[in-house]
This record gives structure tokens, C-alpha cells and sequence, in this order.
């Protein structure tokens, strides 16, 4: 069964009350997602650095004003924004409420980027182009690179933004509409998120998928013996998944802006990485990285055909690959909220843009929280004590929240388990099993993980981090790439019902299957 057009069009919402309810929700989301924007700067830039053309990265410019910075942020669109001149054309980022203070691009807490995928129906191929944010008024540090788009392409783009919530405005009233973009629910927006035309393109795009003329490349076996993990992996989502993009940029010294890229890299000396922070850039860099994975990739056509990850490319792979159980959009994410309350069609509108299915009726199967935070808990920590050997000597994506990619994936998990986001705690009545300790400055120093079967996986902290605690007591089964927390209880193998016991006495795991 699928939604009518008129179940996921958006629908205005214009009462003063409703206004100010949707201003506090944002604010909800950007406290939500402070680490996010700290993924922009320090470590994670370095590794991303060596991704998309081995990068010096210096000082940062500009990190905030000297009162917090506007939060909300408007992005004009330029006129035919999926063609070659609209893509080449850059966007210019302003103040939505000017009595709030400015939005500058080259301000790290209000960074805005734009990605753009584009299908070729002729040969049904994927390249990227990941269009240029500078200032309203103001000049980029180059001029963005006229791209070559195939005739007939199918151009999408997609938005992530640094601050709390981005507003789509077109150059003139036709534009957005032109564009098929969509920002939010009426005047409920989503928040950090936004996309234009990517239903259309994700259709073709998986029709050429079907005819096997679009190769999806395999996952891969990460390190720990798993598949590596993709966007929809319960080990790699969060309260909001799939927001945000990988797009990096260029900021001078002097505040201008530049497409990333070789020759831009060459041309502006001392000229500083900025990234989105985001889940996506998360997996690509970060997480791939320690497990010895590979994003799937398409040429850049702004970079001379280098190759690069995409949220677009890492959605495909994940609804190819991505075996049960699968994460997907919950009804419970703080983006697709609509004035606070849970909204099906709001969570619908947010769906289609990363290619996900929508929910079509109110089964515990489609979008459920509860059933999301169960899943976070059945997968994430056990996997996380898992790789936590290689993780601990790996450099957190922000220094500033934890001191290691183990400890940053461990308090990121009891952000988004505890109240201030999904409320997993109240909902399935468990507590999260990692433990967090924090130095005076709030950075996560060290993690425990206690999965109730009397193991434990301590990191450490600053001492020996590589220490496993009684790990070795309980180890986590793999079946069929699900971890067994424990090697305790009942999963499938070839079709059969089969429980797991672990003896302690014997250390040895017994499975009896019907």
C-alpha cells in the first residue's frame, strides 16, 4: 500500500502558538546535536584531510561569535537548481531573522553545505558535484566549477547544516517548487535537513539497480569479522539518522569560501577543510577507517573525477546490503517531530529523501521507537565492546566531547538513549550498559560496557587502553553476522530455531538447534 500525494504534502502551519512550539522543538534539536558540529573541527578534519586530497589542517578561523551565534539560518536557492548553471551557482546563506544576529558561512556553528548526486539514464551511472555556500552579497575564494551533467541527468541535492534549523528560500517564488524541494512539513521543518528531487532520483536509480545496470558494491568484512557497517546499521545510528552530508569546503583566511578541491587546495594557501558533521561523514571517515572498510564512491566533477562518498551512495548500498535488523527513520526522531508530536507524515516527507519506505499504517514494525531503541541496544554495545580494542587507539571525531573513537561512540549512544533525545530508557525500561566517566572539561575519558552476562569492556581511560575487563568470561557470539550478546539465547541458522548457553565452568559455547 503506498500514501496518497495529498497524505505527504506538506501542510501549513502558521498559528503564533504552533510557531513557538516549533522554535522550541529546533532548540530541542540543537542541543540534540552539539557533537555534530563539533565533528566539523579538529581530528575528524585531519582525517579528512586524507580523504579528499591530503590537506593540512591549521587553526580554525572562526568557531563562534562572541554571543552565541543564530541558531536558524536561511539558504537562497539559485534559479533552475538542478541544471549545470544552478549547480555552478553559488548559494548564499542569510540571517532568517536578522534581529538575531548574522549567519556567516565561514562561522563553524552555522556552516551550511549543499550535495548534489546526478544519474546518468544512458550509461546509469552515479557521478557527484557538491555545490558552493557563501555569504549573501559576498564572493567565493574561486569561482565553483562549471559542471558537465550528461543529457537527460537526474540531478538531486541534498542539505546539511551546523546550527539548529535551516531554511530553504528560492532566488524567486518558482524555484523551490521547480527543484521539488522539500524542507519540513509546512512550517515544521526538519531541522538540519533538506532535499530536493531525491525521490526521483532514487527511483531511477534503483531501477537501474534492478536491471543490474547500476553495481551496488558489496559491504566488505570489516576487521571484527562483520560486515562493515553501513547508515542503517544499528552500531552507526543515533536519535536522527541519515541527516547531513559529506560534503567538505575551503575557508581562506579571510572568510571566503571555495569548492574542496585540487586546484582550489593549490591556489589558496593556509586555506582551512570545513566539514558537516554528520553520521554519514561518521561512517565514511571515521568508522570505516578503524575498521578497515570502504565507502562505495563516485567522481567528483567539481575535482577532476576523484572519487568520493555521498549520502545518496551510502543509502543505496544500505538498502542493498543492510541485513535485519535494519535502521530506519523512527517516528521518535527529533526531526520529524511536527510541533513536538509524533507526525507519520512528517516522518514520511523525511523518508523519501534518503530512499527509505514509508510507514503505511501504525504496526510496532513501522517507525516504533521502543523497537529502535531495543534494536540500538541489542546491536550497538555488543559490537562496540567488540571492536573496542581498535577503537580505543583511534582519534575521536571530536576532542572536544570524548578522547577516542571508542569513548565518543560510547557517550553518544547514552545521549541519544537518555532523556533529552529518543527517552530509550523510559521506553523499553532498561538502562543503557555503558558507564562514562568525564574529566573536568566534560570530555568522555573512559567507558565501560556491562551487557548483564557478567562481562565487562573497560577502555581504560588515559591508562591502559587496551584492557578488556572479564570480557574474556562472556564473549559475544556472531551468527550469521548478528552478534549474540554473551553467546545467551535464541537466534536462526538455516532456518532452524537454535538456542545459545555459554558455560562459564568450560568456556565453552553449547548451541542446540530443533
Amino acid at each position: 500500500m503506498r500514501l496518497s500525494e495529498t497524505s505527504l504534502r506538506p501542510q501549513q502551519v502558521s498559528s503564533p502558538a504552533q510557531q513557538r512550539m516549533a522554535e522550541q522543538e529546533h532548540k530541542r534539536q540543537r542541543k540534540a546535536r552539539i557533537w555534530k558540529t563539533g565533528l566539523s573541527f579538529g581530528l575528524l578534519a585531519m582525517l579528512a584531510a586524507a580523504v579528499v586530497g591530503g590537506i593540512a589542517y591549521g587553526r580554525q578561523l572562526i568557531t563562534h561569535a562572541a554571543n552565541d551565534p543564530n541558531p536558524n539560518c536561511t539558504l537562497i536557492v539559485p534559479a533552475r537548481a538542478l541544471s549545470a548553471q544552478g549547480l555552478a551557482t553559488p548559494y548564499q546563506l542569510t540571517a532568517t531573522n536578522p534581529a538575531n544576529g548574522p549567519c556567516n558561512e565561514a562561522n563553524a556553528d552555522q556552516m551550511a553545505f549543499v550535495q548534489g548526486a546526478i544519474f546518468d539514464p544512458a550509461t546509469s551511472q552515479i557521478s557527484i558535484y557538491n555545490p558552493l555556500v557563501i555569504d549573501k552579497g559576498s564572493q567565493p575564494a574561486a569561482a565553483p566549477v562549471a559542471p558537465q551533467l550528461p543529457t537527460n541527468a537526474i540531478v538531486a541535492l541534498w542539505f546539511g547544516y551546523n546550527g539548529d534549523t535551516l531554511r530553504l528560500k528560492g532566488t524567486n517564488d518558482g524555484t523551490l517548487a521547480a527543484a521539488n524541494c522539500v524542507n519540513g512539513l509546512g512550517d515544521s521543518r526538519f531541522g538540519q535537513y533538506a532535499y530536493c528531487n531525491a525521490p526521483q532520483f532514487f527511483l531511477a536509480a534503483n531501477r537501474a539497480i534492478k536491471a543490474g545496470a547500476l553495481k551496488v558494491p558489496a559491504l566488505g568484512t570489516a576487521s571484527d569479522g562483520l560486515p562493515c557497517p553501513t547508515v542503517r546499521d544499528f552500531y552507526v545510528v543515533d536519535q536522527d539518522q541519515s541527516d547531513n552530508v559529506t560534503t567538505t569546503y575551503l575557508v581562506t583566511q579571510d572568510g571566503k569560501v571555495a569548492q574542496n578541491n585540487a586546484a582550489n587546495t593549490a591556489a589558496l594557501a593556509n586555506a582551512q577543510v570545513q566539514v558537516n558533521g554528520s553520521d554519514n561523514r561518521l561512517l565514511d571517515i571515521a568508522m570505516d577507517g578503524a575498521l578497515g572498510c570502504t565507502p562505495w564512491m563516485a567522481p567528483d566533477l567539481a575535482d577532476n573525477g576523484k572519487l568520493v562518498p555521498s549520502l545518496p551512495l551510502n543509502e543505496l548500498q544500505a538498502a542493498m546490503f543492510q541485513q535485519a535488523p535494519i535502521a530506519l527513520v523512527p517516528r521518535g526522531d527529533p526531526m520529524v517531530l511536527a510541533n513536538g508530536n509524533v507526525s507519520r507524515a512528517k516522518t514520511n516527507l523525511y523518508r523519501l529523501g534518503v530512499d527509505q519506505p514509508p510507514i503505511v499504517n501504525e504496526r510496532v514494525e513501522n517507525g516504533d521507537t521502543t523497537l529502535y531503541c531495543n534494536n540500538m541496544l541489542k546491536v550497538a554495545p555488543a559490537r562496540m565492546q567488540m571492536d573496542m580494542a581498535t577503537m580505543v587507539n583511534k582519534p575521536s571525531p571530536d576532542a572536544g566531547a570524548a578522547n577516542n573513537l571508542f569513548t565518543f561512540l560510547a557517550q553518544r549512544f547514552n545521549t541519544t538513549w537518555g532523556p533529552d533525545e529518543l527517552n530509550c530508557a523510559k521506553l523499553t525500561g532498561q538502562q543503557s550498559p555503558i558507564t562514562t566517566q568525564e574529566d573536568g572539561n566534560g570530555v568522555t575519558t573512559d567507558a565501560t560496557i556491562n551487557l548483564g552476562n557478567g562481562g565487562t569492556a573497560d577502555n581504560g581511560g588515559n591508562g591502559d587502553q587496551g584492557g578488556n575487563g572479564d570480557q574474556a568470561n562472556a564473549p559475544t557470539c556472531v551468527i550469521n553476522g548478528t552478534p549474540v550478546q554473551g553467546c545467551t539465547g535464541t537466534t536462526t541458522i538455516n532456518g532452524q530455531t537454535c538456542t545459545i548457553a555459554f558455560d562459564a565452568n568450560t568456556k565453552q559455547v553449547v548451541i542446540n538447534c530443533q
